[in-house]
């Protein structure tokens, strides 16, 4: 009985052993790992707002010049939305967040906004959605140009009116079968400039972190 125990003992030993080493390892992996998986996530959001702005327009680290907000009346969600600021030699260039138009055919639709610091539209892409393949997918830069239609709009071109799709009485244009998809996309769009317009010295105030 005890060289059964003593088996025992010495196999639960050595599980304890590779336990300890495999844990090690994980750690080891994660320390040296996640910056580099910080600074790539980080590349692949400045290309993103660099689709809309581009980086020579600005001198500061757009992804560090940032501020959480929460205004679910404008940005369509519950949750913090992070703003990005873009500036060159201290003054606003445009600013960025991520809004979702709760209201898609088939689900929210996230999208990607740029705003720059006259109140214009840097540009519109849509980030996530779950529209219907062939018809309301059209939002998406990869199927249709329709999106890039909001380049250079703002509250004023076109005027309060404007702000619809055309079946609507507005300025832009819907999908042919489907125009749920495109008048989210569109509201959306105009609740964020009103937003921006209503709180612009809270958007573009200096950062804290001096970037």
């Amino acid at each position: 009985m005890k060289p059964l125990v003593r088996s025992m003992g010495v196999a639960a030993l050595i599980l304890t052993g590779f336990a300890v080493v495999g844990t090690a390892l994980v750690a080891v992996t994660y320390t040296h790992t996640k910056d580099i998986i910080a600074e790539a996530q980080r590349a692949a959001l400045e290309a993103s707002l660099n689709q809309l702005v581009p980086a020579d327009q600005y001198d500061n680290r757009v992804t560090e010049d940032r501020i959480e907000v929460v205004a679910p009346e404008w940005l369509g969600t519950q949750e913090p939305v992070t703003v990005y600021r873009a500036r060159k030699h201290g003054q606003p260039v445009a600013l960025f967040a991520t809004p979702v138009a709760p209201d898609g055919y088939s689900g929210p639709i996230q999208l990607l906004i740029g705003v720059r610091a006259d109140g214009a539209l840097a540009g519109v892409r849509v980030l996530s959605h779950k529209e219907t393949p062939g018809l309301g997918d059209g939002i998406d830069e990869k199927r249709s140009p329709w999106i890039l239609a909001f380049t250079g709009k703002s509250l004023s071109d076109p005027g309060p009116d404007g702000w619809k799709v055309k079946k609507d009485g507005g300025a832009f244009d819907q999908f042919t079968g489907a125009t749920i998809t495109p008048r989210a996309v569109v509201k959306a769009t105009h609740k964020f400039l009103e937003y921006v317009q209503t709180h612009r010295e809270q958007l573009f105030a200096p950062s804290r972190t001096g970037n």
